[in-house]
């Protein structure tokens, strides 16, 4: 994280902002309401001309004029009189209170409406004052905040026609491997489908980022040294998938290495996604997934997610983490910490989670239910129906860092257990 940067800053029309990030907070530039406006339809009145009224003596107003919302009564209220008011339209000038239309009975007395009223009405009764929701210079929504349907309100609400937002970097993926075909190809002998790339960049665009899929390259050092480096002109953000590892056409580190890249580490003590190398070139990052679908996903997830999101100022650009209770066993030791795809559901008790599908880094059909990861500790033998287990999940707001949650600690894992014992 430390080598994180912003990403650029460009302002956009309010139509086009869905889903960007802000890059200055969001300041009220009036107040709301901008002026005393009435709630609800009705008869704006003086408070006193009501002070006697009641069931056995009504008093009588004369309405000497209708105004609707977006319109300015002509008159100024003086004693005897009353205006007839619909909602949202502002108080006249000498009125200091508004009685509901179902409380008045309406009176036509020489060919001229009047009101009837049978109950006192107090002053400032059902009146909205001025500023009583927002006040003008209120910070509304900090710079780094997600832009949803209800900030796009707030932005019309306060004339923002353009907003300022970070830009989003342009993420290339490159899927690599002689065994790969595109998605039209009938399958062959030894040959598989390139699913990482359309995963990887399903899961890119969800964070944010523009995305570049290039065509997958064969396990050829020359031809992969050469793709990598051409892709890496016209992106921020390259990502790989599979050639990470040590067999004998991995490539990547040694072309990580003949571009000069930073290596900021190589491998990883968890599953799925153990073989993940991260580094950077001339302010360019480069990740280095498994080719395996279920530690690609987890990879982009734990990986790629912070830098992009981090890079557009979000506040809490981490995957989000909480608990839950295991619903059924895990009898897998973990010598790494290890993630497993999993669905999460809320109940009456809390929080529940279960392990979805094949806990294997090449299965893809776990994938399909998954809305979140379990975390277990490197260390344990494995987890009991009922334990309570640390969660990540990629939905909603994110986390900050570090991930403090006890449940993510080793140590915590292994008094787990040996209360479990």
């Amino acid at each position: 994280m430390n080598h994180t940067r912003f990403w650029g800053i460009e302002d956009v029309s309010i139509t086009e902002c869905d889903h960007r990030i802000l890059a200055e907070n969001l300041t009220a530039t009036h107040d709301v309401p901008p002026f005393n406006r009435s709630p609800y339809d009705g008869f704006a009145i003086r408070s006193s001309d009501s002070k006697h009224a009641s069931m056995n003596h009504p008093i009588t107003l004369k309405v000497v004029e209708t105004i609707g919302a977006g319109q300015v009564a002509e008159h100024e209220i003086e004693s005897g009189m009353a205006v007839r008011i619909m909602t949202g339209a502002k108080i006249p000038d000498g009125a200091d209170a508004v009685i509901m239309l179902e409380l008045v009975k309406e009176l036509i007395i020489d060919g001229e409406t009047h009101i009837q009223i049978k109950r006192s009405v107090k002053k400032d009764e059902n009146i909205s004052f001025q500023g009583e929701d927002t006040q003008e210079g209120t910070v509304l929504v900090k710079a780094g905040t997600k832009i949803t349907p209800g900030i796009v309100a707030i932005l019309a609400t306060f004339g923002y026609h353009t907003v300022s937002v970070y830009k989003r970097p342009v993420v290339g993926i490159l899927s690599t491997g002689t065994e790969l075909l595109d998605v039209n190809e009938d399958l062959q002998p030894g040959k598989i489908r390139n699913s990482n790339a359309y995963m990887c960049a399903a899961q890119v665009r969800a964070m944010g980022a523009e995305v570049r899929i290039y065509q997958h390259r064969e396990d050829n050092f020359d031809s992969l040294y050469k793709s990598i480096k051409e892709s890496l002109q016209e992106t921020d953000v390259l990502i790989t998938t599979g050639g990470v590892s040590v067999g004998d056409y991995d490539f990547l580190p040694e072309v990580y290495k003949k571009l000069g890249a930073e290596v900021l580490f190589n491998k990883v003590a968890m599953r799925p996604g153990s073989v993940t190398t991260v580094a950077v070139f001339e302010e360019k990052w480069l990740f280095g997934l498994s080719g395996n679908p279920s530690a690609c996903f987890v990879g982009a997830e734990l990986f790629v997610r912070p830098v992009i999101l981090k890079g557009m100022n979000m506040l809490k650009p981490h995957c989000r983490v909480t608990k839950a209770t295991l619903s059924r066993d895990f009898p897998k030791p973990n010598p790494f910490t290890r993630f497993v795809r999993a669905t999460l559901s809320e109940e009456i008790d809390g929080n529940v989670v279960k392990p979805a599908g094949l806990d294997k880094s090449s299965s893809v059909s776990s994938l399909v239910e998954a809305n979140c990861l379990i975390a277990l500790p490197g260390g344990t033998r494995g987890w009991e129906k009922g334990s309570e287990v640390g969660v990540i999940t990629w939905h909603g707001e994110g986390s900050e860092w570090p991930w403090d949650h006890p449940l993510f600690s080793k140590s915590s894992a292994i008094k787990t257990v040996e209360k479990q014992l």
